[in-house]
């Protein structure tokens, strides 16, 4: 299921997932969990930074050349093989008690995301891939299927998972965010990773976010285009390098691009707030690499 190069990374991701998930099943819902703030006003847990601990101490010891990326601990090591992590994913769901959060795992080489694990948990579900060797969801390695996106080819007919509204307020699109909606079979807000997996698994088309670091991306990115489909920034260039997201069936991409698509280098922020039209996007909302399934291709 994986391909050659990397089947020991992936078996290496899923026993970090496994771990993970031992220490954040113990602590959620917990009655001493402690919950703090950090400086960009965002919620971090005992849980979250545990599990970033655990990740990195693992590493240290099977990957010790590796660096690691970590939302709580930030970089540490060089070389072109890094870790990414975010610990938990959907940390308020985590202290309310909502059983939506998962830890993510990628290993990037370069730019390019070569492994993704998306550990689910309280869903009991997780969701893997690697570069050339598909994307898979179920409870291990040897008990899996494969994600597939789906058929999907009109906007119409198209279900669609979206943020929180403030997000898109912020950067002006908010307007285009409640466009696409209405032009939409069915919208829902399922956020943060949920979103995303949707889309490779086929139930849900459309996927888009407003602000993300690269930990809230990286394994997401493998696992969508592993699926066939394509994850990009809101300004159409592939990968999760560009501080927000789109992720679609591959069908609805460019669709989508003319009602989310974000350009903050031009004037008067892009325009087409309204995403009244689908053949205006031209070669500027298109950028490079555009035409390619994702970063991990």
């Amino acid at each position: 299921m994986a391909a050659r190069s990397h089947t020991d990374d992936l078996r290496l991701a899923h026993v970090l997932a496994d771990d993970a998930d031992s220490l954040t099943m113990e602590r959620f819902r917990a009655q001493d969990l402690h919950v703090s703030t950090k400086p960009d006003a965002t919620l971090v847990t005992d849980a979250d930074v545990g599990v970033e601990h655990g990740v990195r101490r693992t590493l240290g010891r099977a990957r010790p050349r590796d660096a690691v990326l970590g939302e709580e601990a930030g970089s540490s090591g060089f070389g072109p093989r890094r870790w990414v992590v975010d610990p938990i994913d959907g940390t308020h769901n985590f202290v309310r008690g909502v059983p939506v959060w998962a830890t993510l795992i990628a290993l990037m080489e370069g730019d390019d995301v070569v492994v993704g694990c998306v550990s689910a948990p309280a869903l009991a579900r997780r969701w893997w891939a690697s570069a050339g060797g598909g994307s898979w969801t179920g409870k291990s390695l040897l008990n899996a299927k494969p994600c597939r996106v789906s058929d999907i080819k009109e906007v119409g007919d198209a279900s669609f998972s979206y943020s929180d509204l403030g997000g898109w307020d912020h950067i002006g699109r908010l307007d285009a965010i409640v466009a696409l909606t209405r032009r939409c079979w069915r919208s829902r807000a399922y956020g943060d990773f949920w979103s995303h997996v949707m889309v490779a698994e086929g139930t849900v088309d459309i996927a888009a976010e407003p602000k993300l670091a690269l930990h809230d991306m990286a394994a997401l990115a493998v696992i969508v285009a592993e699926a066939g489909g394509r994850f990009s920034g809101l300004d159409g260039r592939a990968g999760p390098l560009r501080g927000n997201a789109l992720s679609t069936n591959g069908h609805l991409h460019d669709a989508a691009m003319a009602f989310v698509g974000h350009f903050p280098d031009d004037d008067g922020d892009g325009g087409q707030d309204d995403g009244g039209s689908l053949h205006e996007l031209g070669a500027r909302r298109r950028g490079p690499g555009d035409g390619s399934g994702g970063s991990s291709g």
